[in-house]
C-alpha cells in the first residue's frame, strides 16, 4: 500500500502551542485522529493572525482547504503541550501549501506532521482568486 510522503523543510517561521485537553483525547486514551485536524486548524488560524491576516481576509479574499494530509509518528495525551509549527510553501498561481509539524513541547517528540493544500477564494464572486502579492512575499 502506497503512504503518504511529506518532507518538512529545515525552518518553520511560526509555531504556536497547544494544550491537550481531554476532549482531544479518545478511547484508547491518546490523541484523536480527527480531533488532530481541529488542533491544526487552530493553528492555522494563529498562523495567519501571526501575519496581519485572518483566514477570511487575505488582502481581501479569503481561503478554501482544497486537500489536507497527515502522518502521526507518536501518540499524544491529555495534559501534554503541543508546539505546532507551520509555514507556507509551493505556490501555484492560486494557493500553496501550508507544511506544519507538532511536537510534544518538553521533549520535541514528533507527534504528527502534515500539509494543507489551500486556494485563495473570492466569497462574493464564488471564485478562486490568484495569491495575493502581499502574502505570497512573506515566504520569497
Amino acid at each position: 500500500m502506497a503512504r503518504v510522503a511529506i518532507e518538512l523543510p529545515d525552518d518553520f517561521p511560526f509555531s504556536t502551542r497547544l494544550s491537550l485537553y481531554l476532549s482531544h483525547i479518545n478511547y484508547v486514551g491518546h490523541l484523536d485522529n480527527a480531533l488532530l485536524l481541529t488542533l491544526v486548524t487552530e493553528a492555522r488560524a494563529r498562523f495567519f493572525a501571526s501575519l496581519g491576516f485572518t483566514e477570511q481576509n487575505v488582502d481581501g479574499v479569503g481561503i478554501v482547504v482544497a486537500d489536507a494530509a497527515l502522518q502521526y509518528r507518536s501518540e499524544a495525551h491529555h495534559g501534554e503541550i503541543m508546539d505546532v509549527s507551520m509555514t507556507a510553501t509551493d505556490f501555484w498561481h492560486k494557493g500553496c501549501d501550508l507544511l506544519w509539524k507538532m511536537e510534544e513541547l518538553d521533549s520535541r517528540r514528533l507527534v504528527a506532521q502534515g500539509k494543507t493544500g489551500i486556494v485563495f477564494f473570492d466569497y462574493d464572486e464564488r471564485a478562486s482568486v490568484p495569491v495575493p502579492a502581499v502574502f505570497r512575499s512573506r515566504f520569497d
